[in-house]
Protein backbone atom coordinates (compact mmCIF):
# COMPACT_ATOMS: atom_id res chain seq x y z
CA UNK A 1 0.00 0.00 0.00
CA UNK A 2 1.30 3.03 -1.01
CA UNK A 3 2.10 6.09 1.47
CA UNK A 4 1.95 9.59 0.07
CA UNK A 5 2.60 11.19 3.50
CA UNK A 6 6.38 10.68 3.98
CA UNK A 7 9.03 12.28 2.19
CA UNK A 8 9.30 13.17 -1.41
CA UNK A 9 7.56 16.14 -1.66
CA UNK A 10 6.76 19.71 -0.45
CA UNK A 11 2.81 19.21 0.82
CA UNK A 12 2.20 16.19 2.66
CA UNK A 13 -1.15 17.44 4.01
CA UNK A 14 -4.05 14.57 3.77
CA UNK A 15 -6.86 17.47 3.15
CA UNK A 16 -3.87 19.01 -0.05
CA UNK A 17 -6.68 18.86 -2.57
CA UNK A 18 -8.52 21.58 -0.96
CA UNK A 19 -6.45 24.39 -2.21
CA UNK A 20 -4.43 22.39 -5.02
CA UNK A 21 -3.32 23.42 -7.99
CA UNK A 22 -3.47 20.40 -10.56
CA UNK A 23 -2.55 20.17 -13.67
CA UNK A 24 -4.49 18.34 -16.91
CA UNK A 25 -2.03 16.45 -18.97
CA UNK A 26 -3.47 14.36 -22.20
CA UNK A 27 -0.44 12.21 -22.64
CA UNK A 28 -1.16 11.77 -26.44
CA UNK A 29 -0.76 15.29 -27.08
CA UNK A 30 1.94 16.65 -23.84
CA UNK A 31 5.49 15.21 -25.39
CA UNK A 32 6.81 12.32 -27.53
CA UNK A 33 9.19 10.02 -25.91
CA UNK A 34 10.20 7.27 -28.34
CA UNK A 35 9.49 9.47 -31.49
CA UNK A 36 6.27 7.67 -32.96
CA UNK A 37 4.60 11.18 -33.06
CA UNK A 38 2.54 10.52 -30.51
CA UNK A 39 2.70 11.35 -26.09
CA UNK A 40 3.40 9.02 -23.93
CA UNK A 41 4.42 8.25 -20.80
CA UNK A 42 8.26 8.44 -21.16
CA UNK A 43 7.83 12.06 -22.55
CA UNK A 44 5.50 12.85 -20.04
CA UNK A 45 8.34 11.93 -17.61
CA UNK A 46 10.92 13.73 -19.36
CA UNK A 47 9.05 17.25 -18.87
CA UNK A 48 8.18 16.39 -15.55
CA UNK A 49 10.89 19.78 -14.81
CA UNK A 50 8.16 21.77 -16.30
CA UNK A 51 5.16 20.74 -13.99
CA UNK A 52 7.83 21.28 -11.08
CA UNK A 53 8.41 24.81 -12.45
CA UNK A 54 5.22 25.82 -13.10
CA UNK A 55 4.63 24.74 -9.34
CA UNK A 56 1.54 22.74 -9.04
CA UNK A 57 0.51 20.15 -6.80
CA UNK A 58 -0.89 17.83 -8.94
CA UNK A 59 -0.71 16.05 -12.69
CA UNK A 60 -3.85 14.42 -14.03
CA UNK A 61 -3.33 12.36 -16.72
CA UNK A 62 -6.65 11.31 -19.16
CA UNK A 63 -6.59 7.20 -19.48
CA UNK A 64 -3.77 5.86 -20.84
CA UNK A 65 -5.40 2.20 -20.66
CA UNK A 66 -5.17 -0.42 -23.04
CA UNK A 67 -7.55 0.98 -25.84
CA UNK A 68 -8.30 0.78 -29.48
CA UNK A 69 -9.30 4.51 -29.11
CA UNK A 70 -12.64 4.72 -30.75
CA UNK A 71 -13.12 7.97 -28.09
CA UNK A 72 -9.80 9.67 -27.19
CA UNK A 73 -8.95 6.46 -25.29
CA UNK A 74 -12.02 6.96 -23.15
CA UNK A 75 -13.09 2.96 -24.83
CA UNK A 76 -11.25 1.31 -21.72
CA UNK A 77 -10.46 -2.28 -22.74
CA UNK A 78 -8.39 -2.46 -19.55
CA UNK A 79 -7.99 -0.81 -16.36
CA UNK A 80 -5.51 -2.41 -14.98
CA UNK A 81 -2.81 -2.02 -17.82
CA UNK A 82 -1.20 0.80 -20.15
CA UNK A 83 -2.04 0.85 -23.80
CA UNK A 84 1.73 0.15 -25.72
CA UNK A 85 0.60 3.20 -27.78
CA UNK A 86 1.71 5.22 -24.20
CA UNK A 87 3.96 2.48 -22.57
CA UNK A 88 4.22 0.12 -20.22
CA UNK A 89 3.01 -0.20 -16.77
CA UNK A 90 5.98 -0.58 -14.96
CA UNK A 91 6.33 2.87 -17.03
CA UNK A 92 3.16 4.52 -15.48
CA UNK A 93 4.47 2.95 -11.65
CA UNK A 94 7.91 4.69 -12.66
CA UNK A 95 6.00 8.23 -13.04
CA UNK A 96 4.28 8.16 -10.47
CA UNK A 97 7.02 7.61 -8.23
CA UNK A 98 8.82 10.35 -10.15
CA UNK A 99 6.18 12.86 -9.95
CA UNK A 100 5.76 12.40 -5.85
CA UNK A 101 9.59 13.01 -5.40
CA UNK A 102 9.62 16.10 -7.32
CA UNK A 103 6.40 16.45 -5.13
CA UNK A 104 3.73 15.81 -7.88
CA UNK A 105 0.85 13.57 -6.86
CA UNK A 106 -0.67 12.14 -9.96
CA UNK A 107 -4.26 11.60 -10.54
CA UNK A 108 -5.76 9.25 -13.20
CA UNK A 109 -8.79 8.94 -15.02
CA UNK A 110 -11.49 6.27 -14.34
CA UNK A 111 -14.09 5.53 -16.86
CA UNK A 112 -17.04 3.73 -14.65
CA UNK A 113 -19.92 4.38 -17.47
CA UNK A 114 -18.72 2.38 -19.95
CA UNK A 115 -16.03 0.25 -21.90
CA UNK A 116 -14.54 -0.66 -24.83
CA UNK A 117 -16.25 -2.99 -27.25
CA UNK A 118 -12.80 -5.20 -26.70
CA UNK A 119 -12.98 -5.26 -23.18
CA UNK A 120 -13.54 -8.93 -22.11
CA UNK A 121 -16.77 -8.82 -20.44
CA UNK A 122 -18.33 -7.05 -23.35
CA UNK A 123 -16.78 -10.05 -26.18
CA UNK A 124 -18.38 -12.41 -23.60
CA UNK A 125 -21.50 -10.61 -23.97
CA UNK A 126 -21.70 -10.90 -27.90
CA UNK A 127 -21.07 -14.31 -27.46
CA UNK A 128 -23.77 -15.11 -24.94
CA UNK A 129 -27.35 -15.95 -25.36
CA UNK A 130 -30.11 -13.32 -24.20
CA UNK A 131 -30.76 -13.35 -20.82
CA UNK A 132 -27.48 -14.77 -20.00
CA UNK A 133 -25.03 -13.74 -16.79
CA UNK A 134 -22.59 -12.11 -19.88
CA UNK A 135 -24.94 -9.77 -20.97
CA UNK A 136 -26.60 -8.90 -17.54
CA UNK A 137 -23.24 -6.57 -17.09
CA UNK A 138 -24.93 -4.36 -19.77
CA UNK A 139 -27.97 -3.18 -21.36
CA UNK A 140 -29.12 -5.23 -23.81
CA UNK A 141 -32.40 -4.99 -25.04
CA UNK A 142 -34.68 -6.36 -27.55
CA UNK A 143 -35.59 -3.65 -29.56
CA UNK A 144 -39.59 -2.06 -30.49
CA UNK A 145 -42.11 -2.82 -33.25
CA UNK A 146 -43.17 -5.53 -34.86
CA UNK A 147 -40.14 -7.04 -35.97
CA UNK A 148 -37.77 -5.24 -33.19
CA UNK A 149 -36.18 -3.13 -35.46
CA UNK A 150 -36.34 0.10 -33.65
CA UNK A 151 -34.53 1.42 -30.43
CA UNK A 152 -36.00 -0.05 -27.46
CA UNK A 153 -36.41 3.53 -25.95
CA UNK A 154 -35.40 7.27 -27.64
CA UNK A 155 -32.12 7.47 -25.88
CA UNK A 156 -29.92 9.80 -27.80
CA UNK A 157 -25.82 9.41 -27.92
CA UNK A 158 -23.93 12.12 -26.51
CA UNK A 159 -21.99 12.04 -30.08
CA UNK A 160 -25.30 12.15 -32.24
CA UNK A 161 -28.07 9.29 -33.39
CA UNK A 162 -29.44 6.73 -31.28
CA UNK A 163 -28.04 5.80 -27.76
CA UNK A 164 -28.68 2.04 -29.18
CA UNK A 165 -26.70 -0.54 -31.68
CA UNK A 166 -28.61 -4.04 -32.59
CA UNK A 167 -26.23 -6.71 -32.69
CA UNK A 168 -26.85 -10.32 -34.18
CA UNK A 169 -28.42 -13.44 -32.57
CA UNK A 170 -27.05 -16.63 -32.02
CA UNK A 171 -28.60 -17.78 -35.72
CA UNK A 172 -26.56 -14.68 -37.42
CA UNK A 173 -30.39 -12.64 -37.38
CA UNK A 174 -31.15 -9.27 -36.65
CA UNK A 175 -31.16 -9.90 -32.54
CA UNK A 176 -31.09 -7.74 -29.42
CA UNK A 177 -29.64 -3.97 -29.09
CA UNK A 178 -27.30 -2.40 -26.56
CA UNK A 179 -27.01 0.67 -24.75
CA UNK A 180 -24.31 3.06 -25.33
CA UNK A 181 -25.12 6.84 -23.86
CA UNK A 182 -21.71 7.76 -26.20
CA UNK A 183 -19.98 6.21 -28.97
CA UNK A 184 -21.14 2.13 -30.18
CA UNK A 185 -17.84 1.32 -29.24
CA UNK A 186 -18.20 2.26 -25.81
CA UNK A 187 -21.05 0.10 -24.04
CA UNK A 188 -22.64 0.95 -21.25
CA UNK A 189 -21.90 -1.00 -17.85
CA UNK A 190 -25.07 -1.91 -15.79
CA UNK A 191 -24.25 -0.34 -12.58
CA UNK A 192 -27.28 -2.29 -10.98
CA UNK A 193 -25.09 -5.66 -10.91
CA UNK A 194 -23.09 -6.08 -8.22
CA UNK A 195 -19.78 -7.23 -10.32
CA UNK A 196 -19.67 -3.78 -11.92
CA UNK A 197 -19.24 -2.03 -8.58
CA UNK A 198 -16.85 -5.00 -7.29
CA UNK A 199 -15.22 -4.13 -10.41
CA UNK A 200 -14.61 -0.60 -10.05
CA UNK A 201 -13.64 -0.84 -6.43
CA UNK A 202 -10.88 -3.48 -7.08
CA UNK A 203 -9.50 -0.69 -9.87
CA UNK A 204 -9.07 1.64 -7.46
CA UNK A 205 -7.43 -0.06 -5.18
CA UNK A 206 -4.93 -1.35 -7.94
CA UNK A 207 -4.06 1.84 -8.70
CA UNK A 208 -4.21 3.26 -4.89
CA UNK A 209 -1.60 0.53 -4.21
CA UNK A 210 0.51 1.66 -6.73
CA UNK A 211 0.63 5.25 -5.40
CA UNK A 212 -2.34 7.06 -7.56
CA UNK A 213 -3.47 10.02 -5.32
CA UNK A 214 -6.77 10.29 -6.56
CA UNK A 215 -8.98 9.47 -9.57
CA UNK A 216 -10.84 11.78 -11.88
CA UNK A 217 -14.11 10.04 -12.86
CA UNK A 218 -15.49 10.48 -16.27
CA UNK A 219 -19.21 11.19 -16.95
CA UNK A 220 -20.01 10.90 -12.72
CA UNK A 221 -23.52 11.77 -12.95
CA UNK A 222 -24.49 9.15 -15.85
CA UNK A 223 -23.90 5.84 -14.40
CA UNK A 224 -27.02 4.08 -12.73
CA UNK A 225 -30.48 3.98 -14.78
CA UNK A 226 -34.19 3.45 -14.41
CA UNK A 227 -34.06 -0.13 -15.06
CA UNK A 228 -37.56 0.17 -16.57
CA UNK A 229 -35.54 2.21 -19.51
CA UNK A 230 -38.02 4.71 -20.34
CA UNK A 231 -37.97 7.24 -22.89
CA UNK A 232 -36.50 10.23 -22.03
CA UNK A 233 -39.84 12.60 -22.02
CA UNK A 234 -41.00 10.28 -19.15
CA UNK A 235 -38.20 12.16 -16.93
CA UNK A 236 -39.59 15.45 -17.54
CA UNK A 237 -40.55 17.75 -14.45
CA UNK A 238 -40.51 16.13 -11.23
CA UNK A 239 -40.09 12.61 -12.29
CA UNK A 240 -36.38 11.73 -11.92
CA UNK A 241 -34.10 11.59 -15.03
CA UNK A 242 -33.49 8.06 -16.37
CA UNK A 243 -30.11 7.75 -16.51
CA UNK A 244 -28.58 11.46 -15.34
CA UNK A 245 -28.10 12.23 -12.03
CA UNK A 246 -30.49 9.53 -10.71
CA UNK A 247 -30.41 9.07 -6.54
CA UNK A 248 -29.05 5.75 -6.53
CA UNK A 249 -25.59 7.05 -7.61
CA UNK A 250 -25.12 8.05 -3.98
CA UNK A 251 -24.30 4.61 -2.77
CA UNK A 252 -22.32 3.91 -5.31
CA UNK A 253 -19.99 7.11 -4.44
CA UNK A 254 -20.30 6.12 -0.75
CA UNK A 255 -18.72 2.52 -1.13
CA UNK A 256 -16.00 4.20 -3.50
CA UNK A 257 -15.27 7.46 -0.95
CA UNK A 258 -14.47 4.32 1.98
CA UNK A 259 -12.19 2.42 -0.10
CA UNK A 260 -10.37 5.78 -0.55
CA UNK A 261 -10.56 6.45 2.96
CA UNK A 262 -8.75 3.26 3.82
CA UNK A 263 -5.92 4.82 2.21
CA UNK A 264 -2.96 6.83 3.96
CA UNK A 265 -2.25 10.49 2.39
CA UNK A 266 -5.46 12.08 1.06
CA UNK A 267 -6.50 9.58 -2.00
CA UNK A 268 -9.05 12.19 -3.43
CA UNK A 269 -12.05 11.52 -5.38
CA UNK A 270 -12.70 13.96 -8.58
CA UNK A 271 -16.36 13.95 -10.38
CA UNK A 272 -17.08 15.45 -14.19
CA UNK A 273 -20.61 16.11 -13.80
CA UNK A 274 -22.23 18.46 -15.99
CA UNK A 275 -25.06 19.59 -13.71
CA UNK A 276 -26.77 23.24 -14.09
CA UNK A 277 -27.99 22.45 -10.69
CA UNK A 278 -25.46 24.11 -7.89
CA UNK A 279 -26.93 22.31 -4.91
CA UNK A 280 -27.78 18.87 -7.08
CA UNK A 281 -24.36 18.88 -7.63
CA UNK A 282 -22.96 19.73 -3.94
CA UNK A 283 -25.44 16.85 -2.68
CA UNK A 284 -22.56 14.62 -4.13
CA UNK A 285 -19.83 16.23 -2.26
CA UNK A 286 -21.16 15.50 0.95
CA UNK A 287 -18.36 14.21 3.58
CA UNK A 288 -19.00 10.33 2.90
CA UNK A 289 -18.96 10.75 -0.90
CA UNK A 290 -16.90 12.59 -3.71
CA UNK A 291 -13.74 15.58 -2.17
CA UNK A 292 -14.48 17.47 -4.92
CA UNK A 293 -16.21 18.05 -8.43
CA UNK A 294 -15.31 20.19 -12.11
CA UNK A 295 -17.13 23.49 -11.54
CA UNK A 296 -18.28 23.82 -14.79
CA UNK A 297 -20.97 26.36 -14.64
CA UNK A 298 -17.55 28.57 -14.38
CA UNK A 299 -16.04 27.39 -17.39
CA UNK A 300 -19.57 27.88 -19.40
CA UNK A 301 -20.03 31.44 -18.30
CA UNK A 302 -19.19 34.20 -21.09
CA UNK A 303 -16.52 36.88 -20.00
CA UNK A 304 -18.91 38.63 -17.60
CA UNK A 305 -18.95 40.32 -14.54
CA UNK A 306 -22.48 39.80 -13.16
CA UNK A 307 -22.21 36.14 -14.79
CA UNK A 308 -19.34 35.21 -13.20
CA UNK A 309 -20.32 36.68 -9.72
CA UNK A 310 -23.83 34.82 -9.88
CA UNK A 311 -21.39 31.79 -10.67
CA UNK A 312 -19.10 31.99 -7.73
CA UNK A 313 -21.64 33.09 -5.36
CA UNK A 314 -24.39 30.05 -6.06
CA UNK A 315 -21.01 27.55 -5.98
CA UNK A 316 -19.56 28.64 -2.93
CA UNK A 317 -22.72 29.12 -0.98
CA UNK A 318 -23.60 25.42 -1.97
CA UNK A 319 -20.41 24.04 -1.61
CA UNK A 320 -20.46 25.49 2.20
CA UNK A 321 -23.62 23.50 3.04
CA UNK A 322 -21.76 20.45 2.48
CA UNK A 323 -18.20 21.47 3.65
CA UNK A 324 -16.44 20.77 0.12
CA UNK A 325 -14.37 23.28 -1.56
CA UNK A 326 -15.08 24.65 -5.13
CA UNK A 327 -12.74 23.53 -8.08
CA UNK A 328 -12.52 25.70 -10.24
CA UNK A 329 -11.56 24.98 -14.15
CA UNK A 330 -11.51 27.56 -17.44
CA UNK A 331 -10.25 24.53 -20.00
CA UNK A 332 -10.28 21.29 -20.90
CA UNK A 333 -9.49 18.74 -23.07
CA UNK A 334 -13.36 18.77 -24.42
CA UNK A 335 -14.44 22.30 -25.05
CA UNK A 336 -12.51 25.53 -27.04
CA UNK A 337 -9.23 27.02 -25.83
CA UNK A 338 -9.79 29.71 -23.55
CA UNK A 339 -7.92 32.29 -25.84
CA UNK A 340 -10.02 31.67 -28.58
CA UNK A 341 -13.52 31.65 -26.95
CA UNK A 342 -12.64 34.89 -25.18
CA UNK A 343 -11.96 36.51 -28.57
CA UNK A 344 -15.08 35.72 -30.20
CA UNK A 345 -18.29 37.90 -29.76
CA UNK A 346 -20.18 34.98 -27.74
CA UNK A 347 -17.81 33.86 -25.38
CA UNK A 348 -19.77 31.54 -23.47
CA UNK A 349 -19.41 27.50 -23.72
CA UNK A 350 -22.18 25.24 -24.87
CA UNK A 351 -21.62 21.68 -26.63
CA UNK A 352 -24.21 22.13 -28.33
CA UNK A 353 -23.46 25.64 -30.66
CA UNK A 354 -20.70 24.91 -32.42
CA UNK A 355 -18.75 27.94 -32.68
CA UNK A 356 -16.04 26.75 -34.72
CA UNK A 357 -14.36 28.67 -37.14
CA UNK A 358 -16.28 32.20 -36.08
CA UNK A 359 -13.95 34.96 -35.98
CA UNK A 360 -12.12 35.92 -32.87
CA UNK A 361 -9.53 37.90 -32.04
CA UNK A 362 -6.81 36.10 -30.13
CA UNK A 363 -5.28 39.83 -28.84
CA UNK A 364 -8.33 40.62 -26.80
CA UNK A 365 -8.94 36.47 -26.43
CA UNK A 366 -5.18 36.34 -24.65
CA UNK A 367 -5.52 39.52 -22.82
CA UNK A 368 -8.75 38.22 -21.11
CA UNK A 369 -7.41 34.47 -20.51
CA UNK A 370 -4.17 36.07 -18.75
CA UNK A 371 -7.02 38.37 -16.70
CA UNK A 372 -8.54 34.86 -16.11
CA UNK A 373 -5.89 33.36 -15.02
CA UNK A 374 -5.50 35.70 -11.66
CA UNK A 375 -9.25 35.56 -11.24
CA UNK A 376 -9.26 31.82 -11.12
CA UNK A 377 -6.36 31.32 -9.08
CA UNK A 378 -7.01 33.44 -6.22
CA UNK A 379 -10.83 31.74 -5.93
CA UNK A 380 -11.10 29.75 -2.78
CA UNK A 381 -10.74 25.82 -3.47
CA UNK A 382 -8.91 24.34 -5.95
CA UNK A 383 -8.11 25.17 -9.48
CA UNK A 384 -7.36 22.90 -12.88
CA UNK A 385 -5.33 23.77 -15.98
CA UNK A 386 -5.31 22.22 -18.98
CA UNK A 387 -1.85 21.92 -20.85
CA UNK A 388 -1.24 24.59 -23.25
CA UNK A 389 -2.84 27.02 -20.52
CA UNK A 390 0.09 28.20 -19.09
CA UNK A 391 1.29 28.90 -22.89
CA UNK A 392 -1.78 30.96 -23.92
CA UNK A 393 -2.42 28.18 -26.82
CA UNK A 394 -5.45 29.41 -28.89
CA UNK A 395 -7.72 26.66 -30.36
CA UNK A 396 -6.13 24.68 -33.76
CA UNK A 397 -9.33 25.32 -35.71
CA UNK A 398 -7.30 24.62 -39.53
CA UNK A 399 -6.80 20.73 -39.15
CA UNK A 400 -6.50 19.11 -42.68
CA UNK A 401 -10.04 16.96 -42.50
CA UNK A 402 -8.47 13.75 -43.10
CA UNK A 403 -6.50 13.77 -39.64
CA UNK A 404 -9.41 14.22 -37.69
CA UNK A 405 -10.09 11.88 -34.95
CA UNK A 406 -12.94 12.89 -32.35
CA UNK A 407 -15.89 10.67 -33.06
CA UNK A 408 -18.17 14.03 -32.25
CA UNK A 409 -17.16 14.87 -35.62
CA UNK A 410 -18.10 11.70 -37.32
CA UNK A 411 -20.99 11.12 -35.78
CA UNK A 412 -22.73 14.41 -36.36
CA UNK A 413 -21.45 13.42 -40.30
CA UNK A 414 -19.38 16.47 -39.37
CA UNK A 415 -21.96 18.86 -38.44
CA UNK A 416 -19.85 19.11 -35.13
CA UNK A 417 -16.48 20.32 -35.23
CA UNK A 418 -14.96 18.21 -32.49
CA UNK A 419 -12.90 18.21 -29.88
CA UNK A 420 -9.40 17.79 -31.96
CA UNK A 421 -8.76 21.41 -32.18
CA UNK A 422 -7.87 21.35 -28.10
CA UNK A 423 -6.01 18.35 -28.85
CA UNK A 424 -3.30 19.34 -30.84
CA UNK A 425 0.20 18.53 -29.31
CA UNK A 426 2.17 20.85 -26.95
CA UNK A 427 5.05 23.17 -28.41
CA UNK A 428 7.84 22.97 -26.27
CA UNK A 429 10.72 24.68 -28.50
CA UNK A 430 12.23 25.31 -31.91
CA UNK A 431 10.54 27.66 -34.51
CA UNK A 432 8.60 25.57 -36.48
CA UNK A 433 6.90 21.95 -36.47
CA UNK A 434 7.03 19.80 -34.69
CA UNK A 435 8.47 21.98 -31.98
CA UNK A 436 10.05 19.95 -29.51
CA UNK A 437 7.56 17.15 -29.01
CA UNK A 438 9.52 14.43 -29.91
CA UNK A 439 13.17 13.76 -30.51
CA UNK A 440 14.89 14.75 -33.59
CA UNK A 441 14.39 12.83 -36.39
CA UNK A 442 10.81 10.95 -35.01
CA UNK A 443 7.73 11.21 -36.29
CA UNK A 444 5.20 14.06 -37.40
CA UNK A 445 2.77 14.35 -34.21
CA UNK A 446 -0.45 12.77 -34.64
CA UNK A 447 -2.02 16.16 -35.45
CA UNK A 448 -0.51 18.96 -37.39
CA UNK A 449 0.87 22.36 -35.12
CA UNK A 450 -0.05 25.79 -36.38
CA UNK A 451 3.37 27.38 -38.02
CA UNK A 452 2.34 30.46 -35.80
CA UNK A 453 2.74 28.43 -32.73
CA UNK A 454 6.34 29.12 -32.70
CA UNK A 455 6.43 32.55 -30.66
CA UNK A 456 4.15 30.38 -27.96
CA UNK A 457 6.73 27.05 -27.64
CA UNK A 458 7.85 26.60 -24.11
CA UNK A 459 11.11 27.59 -24.67
CA UNK A 460 10.29 30.93 -26.69
CA UNK A 461 8.41 32.26 -23.37
CA UNK A 462 10.97 30.89 -21.06
CA UNK A 463 12.67 33.93 -19.37
CA UNK A 464 10.61 36.10 -20.82
CA UNK A 465 8.87 38.56 -18.29
CA UNK A 466 5.80 39.21 -19.83
CA UNK A 467 4.71 35.96 -21.48
CA UNK A 468 1.80 33.93 -20.34
CA UNK A 469 4.12 31.08 -18.96
CA UNK A 470 5.78 34.03 -16.74
CA UNK A 471 2.72 35.08 -15.62
CA UNK A 472 1.21 31.22 -14.44
CA UNK A 473 4.60 30.46 -12.97
CA UNK A 474 4.60 33.95 -10.65
CA UNK A 475 0.86 33.49 -9.80
CA UNK A 476 0.86 29.36 -8.94
CA UNK A 477 4.39 30.65 -6.83
CA UNK A 478 2.34 33.52 -5.47
CA UNK A 479 -0.98 31.53 -4.81
CA UNK A 480 1.03 28.47 -2.60
CA UNK A 481 2.90 31.40 -0.32
CA UNK A 482 -0.11 33.65 -0.18
CA UNK A 483 -2.59 30.69 1.10
CA UNK A 484 0.45 28.77 3.35
CA UNK A 485 1.24 31.89 4.84
CA UNK A 486 -2.81 32.32 5.69
CA UNK A 487 -2.97 29.36 7.00
CA UNK A 488 -0.59 29.60 9.26
CA UNK A 489 -2.06 32.92 11.22
CA UNK A 490 -5.03 32.17 13.47
CA UNK A 491 -8.11 31.65 12.15
CA UNK A 492 -6.83 31.06 8.29
CA UNK A 493 -7.63 32.48 5.27
CA UNK A 494 -10.61 35.38 5.40
CA UNK A 495 -13.91 34.26 4.68
CA UNK A 496 -14.91 35.06 0.42
CA UNK A 497 -16.78 38.53 0.29
CA UNK A 498 -17.13 40.65 -2.86
CA UNK A 499 -15.49 44.59 -1.94
CA UNK A 500 -17.37 46.98 -3.87
CA UNK A 501 -15.75 48.29 -7.05
CA UNK A 502 -17.87 50.14 -10.12
CA UNK A 503 -19.95 48.18 -12.52
CA UNK A 504 -18.40 45.45 -14.23
CA UNK A 505 -15.22 44.67 -11.85
CA UNK A 506 -15.14 41.97 -9.09
CA UNK A 507 -12.52 42.84 -6.43
CA UNK A 508 -12.18 40.86 -3.22
CA UNK A 509 -10.33 39.54 -0.90
CA UNK A 510 -8.09 36.41 -0.73
CA UNK A 511 -5.08 34.23 0.92
CA UNK A 512 -2.98 36.28 3.46
CA UNK A 513 -4.62 39.69 3.40
CA UNK A 514 -4.17 40.41 -0.70
CA UNK A 515 -6.92 41.67 -3.17
CA UNK A 516 -8.05 39.94 -6.12
CA UNK A 517 -9.45 42.92 -8.91
CA UNK A 518 -11.20 41.95 -12.60
CA UNK A 519 -11.91 44.63 -15.08
CA UNK A 520 -14.22 43.50 -16.90
CA UNK A 521 -16.04 46.27 -18.20
CA UNK A 522 -14.85 48.49 -21.18
CA UNK A 523 -13.21 51.40 -19.29
CA UNK A 524 -10.19 51.58 -16.85
CA UNK A 525 -11.07 50.99 -13.43
CA UNK A 526 -9.07 52.90 -10.10
CA UNK A 527 -7.25 50.48 -8.47
CA UNK A 528 -8.10 50.46 -4.47
CA UNK A 529 -6.12 53.39 -2.56
CA UNK A 530 -3.35 51.99 -0.21
CA UNK A 531 -2.31 48.98 -2.02
CA UNK A 532 0.95 48.10 -3.51
CA UNK A 533 1.04 46.57 -7.11
CA UNK A 534 2.38 42.37 -6.69
CA UNK A 535 0.78 41.24 -10.05
CA UNK A 536 -1.49 42.32 -13.08
CA UNK A 537 -1.91 40.31 -16.01
CA UNK A 538 -1.07 43.75 -17.85
CA UNK A 539 0.49 46.80 -17.85
CA UNK A 540 -1.13 49.01 -15.08
CA UNK A 541 -0.73 53.07 -15.79
CA UNK A 542 -1.27 55.90 -12.60
CA UNK A 543 -3.48 53.42 -10.00
CA UNK A 544 -5.88 52.28 -13.47
CA UNK A 545 -6.76 48.81 -13.83
CA UNK A 546 -7.30 48.49 -17.86
CA UNK A 547 -10.30 47.06 -19.60
CA UNK A 548 -9.92 42.91 -19.24
CA UNK A 549 -7.17 43.11 -16.95
CA UNK A 550 -6.80 41.63 -13.44
CA UNK A 551 -4.43 42.08 -10.41
CA UNK A 552 -2.98 40.95 -7.32
CA UNK A 553 -2.75 43.89 -4.82
CA UNK A 554 -1.31 43.78 -1.07
CA UNK A 555 -2.75 46.50 1.52
CA UNK A 556 0.20 49.00 1.65
CA UNK A 557 2.05 51.52 0.13
CA UNK A 558 0.10 54.03 -2.95
CA UNK A 559 -2.36 52.69 -5.24
CA UNK A 560 -0.84 51.15 -7.88
CA UNK A 561 3.08 51.02 -6.79
CA UNK A 562 5.00 48.25 -7.82
CA UNK A 563 7.41 46.33 -5.81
Amino acid sequence: MADLTGPGGADRRADWWRDAVVYQIYPRSFADGNGDGTGDLAGIRRRLEHLAALGVDALWCTPWYPSPQADGGYDVADHRGVDPLFGTLAQAEELIAEALRRGLRTLVDIVPNHVSRDHPWFRAALAAPPGSPERALFHFRPGRGPHGDLPPNDWRSEFGGPAWTRVPGPDGAPGEWYLHLFAPEQPDLNWADPRVRAEYEAVLRFWFDRGVAGVRIDSATLLTKDPALPDVGAGDGPVPHPYADRDDLHDVYRSWRRVADSYPGGRVLVGEMWLPDAARLARYLRPDELHTAFTFDFLQSPWDAERLRGCVDATLASHAEVGAPATWVLSNHDVTRTVTRYGRADTSFDFTADRHGTPSDLELGTRRARAACLLTLALPGSVYLYQGEELGLPEAEDLPPDRLRDPMRIRSGGAHAGRDGCRVPLPWSGTAPPFGFGPAGGDEPWLPQPPAWASLTVEAQHGMPDSMLALYRTAVRLRRTALDAAARKPGGAPAFGWLPSPDGVLAFPWGDGLVCVVNLSPRPAPLPAAHTLLLASGPVHNGELPPDSAAWLRPGGPAGSAD
